[in-house]
Parts: C-alpha cells; structure tokens; sequence
C-alpha cells in the first residue's frame, strides 16, 4: 500500500542538517505528498536549514527559541497566519550540556537537569499547547522523538534518559488528553543514528557499532525506516495509533544480552 500524504500540513522542528533525524521524516513527508514549514533556533541553522527545505519545496522558516514563550507564541501566530489548519508536527528538539553527557549520572548538575527537561520535555508541551487550536477541526498528529535510554541504562546518556522517561510519559498524557479531539500523540524511538545530537553522547561510535553488530537484523536505524514509520503514523493509516512509542532499533530492544559471538 503506497501511503498518500497529499493535502495535509506538518511543521517539522529540530533539523540541524542533512543527516537529521528530524529531515528523514520531513523528505519521507514531502515525497509522500505533505506540505511542510519548519523553524530552527538562530542564524548558523537557518543558513543550514533553508537549502534543505527549498529541496522539498518549502519557503516558510520560522526562528523559535523553546524557552522563550513570546518567541513561541510569535511562531505559531506566523504559521496561523499561513496555513488556517495543521495536520501534524514533529518535535525533534532535545538538550543536555555535553560535559554531563559522560561520567558518572550521581554528579548531574540541578541547573543542567532543569535545562535538560525544560528544552527536551517541557518544549513538546508548549508545542502542543499552541498546535492544538489549528488541529481541533480535523485532528491531527503530534510526533517526537525518543530513545530505549529512557527505560534502560545506556553508558553516557545519563539526565538525558531521564529526560527521554519524562518525554515519553507526556506523549501519553497528551494522547489521553488530546484523543477526544482526534489528535494522535506518539514517539519514534530509533537506535543509534548518526547524527549531529548522537555525536555528543560519549561513545557514541562504540555504541553504534554495538547495535550494527547485535540487533536482531544486524542494523542500525536508517533516516529511510524512521521517516517511513513518520509516514504512517501522520497519515490516515495510523489514525487509531495514539500514546506510542514506536521503536525503529533493527530489534535491538527484544536482547537480553548480545548475540553469542560477541559476548
């Protein structure tokens, strides 16, 4: 079955370049028919951003700030402004001072904790809470993005995986909330990727290749397989989905331990 995204609107937010997880879902979208507008957080990713959405067909780019309401409300007023409906919004945006990325989870700081959640929690709440109004008339999907750190221990992902439990619990308290309305709330939790955001977490090479070398079908996550699982997650096939998190992991998640050989 060939998926139609054809007439529906999705903000996409958090593409940082090319090898983004946020730009698998956002080419996987265009390909399949959906017009797309997207924001970014100051100039450096503008500049990377804009050749990318003019790939898909896009003009409309909007700077935001996660933390700052007014910058929030400004961009969500700009997007009314274009489009009197949106269809779906992907929330690829996550935060955590590098240095607390590695050592021991015992020695996080509270003000990076705080950063942490407020950036990489808080911001989907406050994105919901602004999509919701251009979404109560025909529903609607609101996607982010997640990883097993958030109920297993992974080496040197430490507050983030906090971070990502929390993430996960207010995707299914805003499904229950926002159901009635017909607005869907789900994760994606792919494995490893290579990512800009992956390439901060501390072995993050290690741990890739442990994954390619383990996973039952002995492969990472691709931005292909995530954006295809984005696809039908925002199109009509996936509309009795809601509260999810939907793993993208080539299985890893069903071990108990590594294959034999690796052991």
């Amino acid at each position: 079955m060939t998926i139609s995204l054809n007439g529906k609107r999705g903000l996409v937010m958090g593409v940082a370049n090319e090898r983004s997880i946020a730009w698998g879902i956002a080419k996987a979208c265009a390909e399949a028919g959906a017009e797309l507008a997207f924001t970014y957080q100051g100039e450096a990713f503008g500049k990377r951003l804009e050749p990318l959405a003019a790939s898909v067909g896009s003009d409309f780019m909007v700077d935001v700030d996660v933390t700052d309401d007014a910058s929030l409300d400004a961009a969500f007023e700009a997007l009314g402004a274009r489009w009197d409906s949106l269809d779906f919004l992907v929330h690829a945006i996550a935060y955590s001072d590098k240095s607390e990325l590695q050592g021991r989870f015992i020695n996080t700081s509270r003000a990076n904790f705080k950063n942490s959640l407020d950036i990489s929690v808080y911001s989907f709440i406050e994105v919901a809470r602004r999509a919701h109004p251009l979404m109560v008339e025909g529903g609607g999907t609101l996607l982010t993005l997640t990883y097993q750190g958030s109920n297993r221990v992974v080496p040197n992902y430490n507050v983030m995986g906090v971070a990502k439990a929390a993430l996960e619990s207010a995707t299914r308290y805003l499904a229950n909330d926002l159901g009635p309305e017909g607005i869907r709330v789900n994760a994606i939790s792919p494995g490893p990727m290579k990512t800009l955001a992956g390439a901060a977490i501390g072995g993050a090479r290690r741990t890739y290749k442990h994954t390619d070398m383990n996973a039952p079908l002995r492969a990472n996550a691709t931005l292909e397989a995530v954006g295809g699982t984005a696809v039908w997650l925002v199109s009509d096939a996936g509309s009795c989905t809601t509260g999810e998190v939907i793993l993208v992991d080539g299985g890893y998640h069903v071990l108990g331990m590594p294959q034999y050989d690796n052991l």
